[in-house]
């Protein structure tokens, strides 16, 4: 994802900014079901809607972990680079996946761009197919009383 850790928007904790994140995790995690605000500096408590609560547990829970958090709209379009980057695999690999049509895409001039939600989706599908092959390999082991 070295495409997307080169963006702006990409945040790279520090080792202080990963201590403070552990911390204030566990902070947030004993007021889950709390509405959380923030305090202005005027005084004035600004009250957060909940999807914003969960993802900013979740964005505190990557950074504890030392892990580089960027924040993609899902309707954003990403070059074929940044796609592949995404999806851990090769440019052209990814190329004869949105040619053979498994992957859906459109062309900006000349160049293809991807939804980051079809990538999502996709990676979702990837990820139940890959389950499913090993749970049948699982059942097929045992029944051939492999020992696993």
């Amino acid at each position: 994802m070295t495409a997307l850790l080169e963006r702006n928007d990409t945040i790279v904790p520090s080792d202080e900014d990963t201590k403070l994140a552990t911390e204030s995790s566990r902070i947030l995690s004993r007021h889950v079901d709390r509405e959380l605000r923030v305090q202005l500096d005027d005084g004035q408590a600004l009250p957060l809607p909940r999807a914003l609560r969960e993802l900013i547990t979740h964005l505190l829970v990557e950074i504890s972990q030392g892990n580089a958090v960027t924040v993609i709209p899902v309707h954003a379009e990403m070059t074929t680079q940044e796609a592949a980057d995404f999806l851990n695999v090769s440019r052209p690999h990814l190329v004869k996946l949105l040619e053979t049509g498994h992957l859906p895409h459109h062309k900006v001039g000349t160049h293809r761009r991807v939804r980051f939600a079809d990538l999502k989706a996709f990676k979702q599908r990837q990820a139940e197919a890959r389950s499913k092959a090993l749970d049948e390999l699982v059942a097929q082991a045992q029944e051939l009383d492999m020992g696993y």
